[in-house]
């Protein structure tokens, strides 16, 4: 696949998982940038289109966490018109949410419930253990319970939080 091709076939996803975990649009653009230049750099083959898709996510969150280290050199900007980001209008409430996360646990919530990962898949793009995506995926649910319901016991959590399903109904 040339790099043309992957950039438009990979590249708004990796916008969004970039702009979750970075919360400006501007740092999200400079990752995704930066993750196609090491595409560029690539030299060894993948072993199909689905390990291509992982290492450019894993290549993608790694700058992310890069970014996230070299903040404190400059001021955080807050993201404040989500909707114009979402596939659909309903997900910019839990859009918002999702980008307050502690970074770990928005990192597996993003990428199970919108990418549809599973999660032995994403405990091999981010090199921890299954377990460790499903304990990350449940604290980040609870979080996310709380922030949006205020506590309210919710019967079918999981199901709204599915967010690239949501459009559908």
């Amino acid at each position: 696949m040339t790099v043309e091709e992957a950039v438009i076939k990979y590249g708004d996803m990796l916008f969004r998982i970039c702009l979750v975990m970075l919360c400006s649009e501007q740092d999200a653009q400079d990752a995704v940038q930066d993750t196609f230049c090491r595409y560029m750099e690539h030299t060894a083959g993948f072993r199909d289109r689905e390990h291509e898709k992982a290492w450019l996510i894993k290549v993608a969150a790694n700058r992310c966490r890069d970014m996230h280290r070299n903040r404190s050199r400059h001021p955080e900007v807050q993201l404040t018109d989500v909707e114009e980001y979402c596939e659909f209008r309903e997900q910019s409430e839990v859009l918002t949410e999702l980008m307050n996360l502690p970074e770990k646990l928005k990192e597996v919530v993003y990428l199970h419930y919108i990418e549809g990962y599973k999660t032995t898949e994403i405990s091999r793009m981010l090199g921890i253990t299954p377990n460790a995506v499903r304990k990350r995926m449940q604290r980040g649910r609870e979080s996310l319970r709380y922030s949006l319901y205020g506590g309210r016991e919710t019967e079918n959590f999981e199901d709204r939080s599915r967010l690239s399903e949501k459009g559908a109904e």
